[in-house]
C-alpha cells in the first residue's frame, strides 16, 4: 500500500490521486458514500439504488388472483427462460 498526500480545499473538496481513481475505476461523477471510522474516513461506491423494504413497495402493483407458491414462481421463471431461449 502506497501512502499519498492530498489537501482539503476551502470548499471541503479532496482530490483523489489519479492512480487511486484509475485503480478503482472511479471517473468524474462517480457517487461515493463517506463513512467515518475510528481510523479515519472510508469511501465506497454508492449503491445504484437506495435500499428499500418490502413494506415500502408492497401493493405498488396489486395482484388480485390466488396466492402463488414458490414452486409456481419457479415454474414461471423456467417457462419464460425457455420461451426466450427458443426465440433466439
Amino acid at each position: 500500500m502506497v501512502t499519498r498526500v492530498t489537501r482539503l480545499s476551502t470548499k471541503g473538496q479532496v482530490i483523489l490521486p489519479k492512480a487511486v481513481r484509475e485503480r478503482r475505476r472511479w471517473s468524474a461523477g462517480t457517487r461515493l458514500t463517506v463513512e467515518e471510522t475510528p481510523d479515519g474516513v472510508l469511501l465506497r461506491i454508492a449503491p445504484a439504488f437506495e435500499p428499500t423494504h418490502h413494506e415500502d413497495v408492497f401493493a405498488s402493483l396489486p395482484y388480485r388472483g390466488p396466492s402463488r407458491t414458490q414452486a409456481d414462481m419457479d415454474a414461471g421463471v423456467a417457462r419464460e427462460a425457455r420461451r426466450r431461449h427458443d426465440r433466439d
